[in-house]
């Protein structure tokens, strides 16, 4: 039994995937600041634990690594999936909001990798999948700081690829587009009128749901792609390639 560690899973992509692996037969760890929200996730796995910490803290990585290897034996898969958002005004952002962004977005899934490197060297076809944005490759007013750490994740996606691709440890990335989650009331004042703009950008002209992306994450980690490693996967319905004409730029 493979073991699959994913970060940010007490709701929305995370515990979709989460949820996907177990489906496929695997532990999983499952990491975040919500407790009783990984719990209730966690309830419906067979082989589950439950990793209630902050991210933020360069500190747990390797808590969780050594928790996952004592529940379980090994670590196989690790996703990375765990961010934070905060829009508006290039001007506007504070050092706060700066120091959270990078910890969590680029930090985390760096020390992460790091902690679990030994574990994956020994593990069953290893794999990491790390969870980006569209928005790291396009411009769009007032999300500098959640794009950049987005950029700065698909960098980390591919330069560990190159490297870790001798200890056979596979590195790839989603790139999502606007996705149903509750992320998007972190920074929403008018849900109802993000959700309608985020839609506006979609070629596809939906906003993708949890499972849309689960099903690529899980594709990517399994061995049916061992000859894929550094790739950065559009699941975006098509935002990445441009507005449509039709919503008005």
């Amino acid at each position: 039994m493979r073991t699959a560690i994913v970060t940010g899973a007490g709701t929305g992509v995370g515990a979709a995937t989460a949820r996907l692996f177990a489906e496929h037969g695997h532990a999983v760890v499952l990491v975040g600041r919500r407790r009783a929200l990984l719990e209730q996730v966690a309830a419906d796995l067979e082989h589950a634990l439950v990793v209630a910490d902050d991210l933020a803290d360069p500190a747990v990585p390797g808590r969780l690594i050594e928790a996952a290897r004592a529940a379980f034996g090994g670590v196989d898969v690790l996703v990375n999936n765990a961010a934070v958002i905060w829009n508006g005004a290039f001007a506007d952002f504070t050092l706060a909001q700066f120091d959270e962004h990078v910890a969590v977005n680029v930090r985390a899934p760096f020390l992460l990798t790091q902690a679990a490197l030994p574990a994956l060297r020994e593990g069953r076809s290893p794999a990491i999948v790390n969870v980006s944005s569209s928005i790291g490759s396009i411009v769009k007013p007032k999300t500098t700081l959640y794009a950049m750490t987005k950029a700065a994740l698909e960098y980390l996606t591919r330069a560990t690829a190159y490297e870790l691709a001798e200890d056979g440890v596979r590195v790839n990335a989603v790139a999502l587009g606007p996705v149903d989650t509750p992320i998007h009331a972190t920074y929403a004042d008018d849900l109802e009128a993000a959700y309608a703009d985020l839609a506006r950008r979609v070629p596809l002209g939906r906003m993708g749901t949890p499972e849309d992306v689960a099903r690529w994450i899980w594709w990517l980690s399994s061995p049916d792609t061992a000859w894929t490693t550094g790739a950065i996967v559009p699941v975006d319905g098509g935002q990445v390639l441009g507005i449509p004409e039709a919503a008005g730029g």
